[in-house]
């Protein structure tokens, strides 16, 4: 069964309910995989990420199917197209950044939100769809050398392995992002790629690279005959 979100919802990863997942936006799909007592497990259908769905929030979802869900997805943009928007993506996470918040694990809807929820958002209010996790983010853009740089590139961090931190470039040497108290910050914030104060250097440590983002994500899903 396929549904359609009536308010912003939690989705979770534990089946007790009390570990976010990801957030579900007012306005998304979503399709039900199984039902338990206590939850649907669930897949969000703009981004294929899969969890758990309190069955008490079923309520705020509305009946729909896939060629609604189809008709209601933005176009799909160029490269060029997806340039001139980017000022648009920045201003939303700087207008973010303006209003109070903190860091959110899962977090992808205002106010709080996680690193990669923040971009995913940001993006998707310009009508652009990309991938819900930082990792995936990475591996979904262009990856690009650091002399070719430019305004609205993600920047991402982690470990040789995997990429588990993302902001956005801003230009001078700056990026913003969505960071934990742990490292300096607890929300969106403003570093620098050399900069010397505590988040900057915690990040500039785990510095991994750059990606633009130049399409449009779209989840392979198949019509039910």
């Amino acid at each position: 069964m396929l549904y359609r979100s009536l308010v912003d919802l939690n989705i979770y990863d534990s089946p007790r309910l009390d570990r976010l997942a990801t957030q579900m936006a007012k306005g998304r799909y979503l399709q039900a995989i199984a039902s338990e007592s206590d939850f649907l497990k669930i897949q969000l259908l703009e981004d294929g990420y899969e969890g758990l769905l309190d069955i008490n929030d079923l309520a705020k979802l509305e009946p729909s199917n896939f060629q609604d869900y189809i008709a209601n997805l933005p176009p799909d943009l160029s490269a060029e197209e997806i340039g001139d928007r980017l000022p648009a993506v920045i201003d939303f996470i700087q207008t973010a950044r303006a209003t109070p918040n903190e860091y959110l694990w899962g977090g992808t809807v205002a106010p709080n939100y996680d690193c990669s929820g923040l971009m995913q958002a940001a993006f998707a209010a310009s009508g652009v769809w990309i991938p819900r996790d930082a990792y995936q983010q990475e591996a979904f853009g262009d990856r690009l050398a650091w002399d070719e740089i430019q305004v609205g590139d993600l920047i991402f961090f982690g470990s040789p392995i995997k990429a588990t931190h993302v902001g956005i470039y801003i230009g001078n040497g700056e990026y913003i992002h969505s960071s934990g108290k742990e490292h300096g910050h607890n929300g969106i914030a403003v570093s620098a790629i050399a900069g010397q104060d505590r988040a900057s250097q915690w990040y500039a440590s785990q510095l991994r690279g750059v990606a633009r983002i130049t399409r449009c994500y779209r989840l392979a899903v198949s019509l039910p005959c």
